[in-house]
């Protein structure tokens, strides 16, 4: 039997949404909130160590998150996962792993997501250089907490710990990089 009344979404989903990163501020689905990205501005040429970050569409493909600072996972549309103190991502454009999740210790140069400072106590994994992967056109751009200063990042994009919580649950799953 059909029913009646045409359904509606449960009030707790997600839709999806793009959001636009530009000149500081990143917004999207009634959302506008400071952000900050690399040291280096956004560039349209991204490679390994330049520090920029890369313009274009970046799809948020998967969030990880430390659970014994948050508690619970955020809330999102993208699949999300624990993180703990062994797990890195491999910067290294030489390694096979080049621009992967890696298991710590790791002989390869690497990145340790299990960090002291917070910034990746929510890390959104953006799909920059990810399908295929080139070597050198640079790897781990995410989306992560911002220093309390708001400094400058190595290429990612970063936002407070409450408006990136609150970016997700309102359902980022893209960001729009414009130079």
């Amino acid at each position: 039997m059909t029913p009646i009344w045409p359904r509606k979404p449960a009030a707790s989903a997600i839709y999806l949404a793009e959001f636009l990163l530009q000149r500081g501020l990143l917004t999207g689905a009634g959302q506008k909130c400071r952000a900050v990205c690399g040291r280096a501005g956004v560039t349209t040429h991204k490679r390994e160590g330049d520090e920029a970050t890369p313009a274009g569409v970046l799809n948020l493909v998967r969030v990880l998150y430390r659970a014994d600072r948050l508690g619970k996972p955020p809330r999102c549309a993208v699949p999300v996962e624990p993180i703990g103190p062994h797990d890195g991502w491999c910067d290294d454009p030489a390694d096979p792993a080049y621009n992967r999740p890696v298991r710590l210790p790791y002989a390869g140069r690497h990145e340790a997501l299990w960090r002291e400072d917070g910034i990746y106590d929510i890390a959104g994994v953006l799909d920059w250089n990810a399908a295929p992967v080139i070597p050198g056109r640079g790897s781990a751009i995410f989306l992560h907490v911002a220093r309390p200063d708001f400094a400058p990042t190595a290429g990612c994009i970063a936002l407070a710990l409450p408006d990136l919580l609150a970016c997700l649950e309102a359902g980022l799953s893209a960001v729009r990089i414009l130079e």
